[in-house]
């Protein structure tokens, strides 16, 4: 389909469509032909791929849609990205804010984090997925490195949860813990569980995680603004 007929809000409507719809050969030609009209990397990013990940949580929220099908929108939300990111980076695009993510030491699931990880990029945030089989020093080292707003971890085994504990007395250990907002999540980890382990967070699922992730920068930003 050509999209040089559609209006440029009618070319938006149709990119959050298709991201719905999981459509990811689509997806980078409506990215080239809204860039061709002008529009900025941040304005696409907002008004096409952010606005149609929106709906997408909503309705995984809402049990409208399942794993399978937020799995493929974010990948199509990934191959408009990868057009996008180095715009972005170029022209210094302000994002949401910063997630470090990994799946704990001895654990090597990872399709709940990869759906969180696609999901917050979908939302604004820029995200340094560590993988699997992460142990404290790689997650403190990532820290250092990239300074994120967000540690988020992830674990689906009952017996890897406790090392999420470990990771967060690292970082108490190392001076880092105040700066940092640190979420859990994975099958068995409960809010209990979260509090335990010292985090400040508990994401029930991809959709819960991207909204408090979202709802903490806003919080952050807000603190921030306040004369001190």
């Amino acid at each position: 389909m050509s999209y040089t007929e559609l209006n440029l809000e009618d070319l938006y409507l149709q990119m959050q469509d298709d991201l719905y719809d999981g459509l990811k050969e689509e997806i980078p030609e409506q990215v080239q032909e809204a860039l061709r009209r002008g529009q900025t990397p941040q304005e696409i990013l907002d008004g096409g791929l952010v606005a149609g990940m929106d709906i997408v949580g909503v309705d995984f929220r809402d049990g409208i849609l399942f794993v399978p099908e937020v799995l493929m929108a974010a990948n199509a939300m990934k191959a408009g990205m990868e057009i996008l990111r180095p715009l972005l980076t170029e022209t210094g695009a302000e994002r949401i804010g910063t997630a470090v993510m990994g799946t704990v030491k001895g654990d090597i699931h990872d399709i709940g984090k990869n759906l969180v990880a696609m999901m917050l990029e979908g939302a604004g945030f820029e995200v340094i997925n560590l993988g699997i089989n992460v142990d404290a020093e790689k997650f403190i080292a990532a820290i250092k490195e990239h300074q994120p707003d967000i540690l988020g971890m992830s674990a689906l085994l009952t017996t890897t949860m406790p090392y999420m504990k470990v990771v967060v007395d690292t970082l108490g250990e190392e001076g880092m813990r105040d700066d940092i907002y640190v979420m859990v999540g994975g099958a068995p980890v409960t809010e209990n569980f979260a509090r335990e382990v010292g985090a400040d967070a508990y994401g029930r699922d991809a959709a819960v995680s991207v909204e408090i992730a979202k709802s903490y920068m806003i919080r952050r930003r807000q603190k921030l603004a306040q004369p001190a």
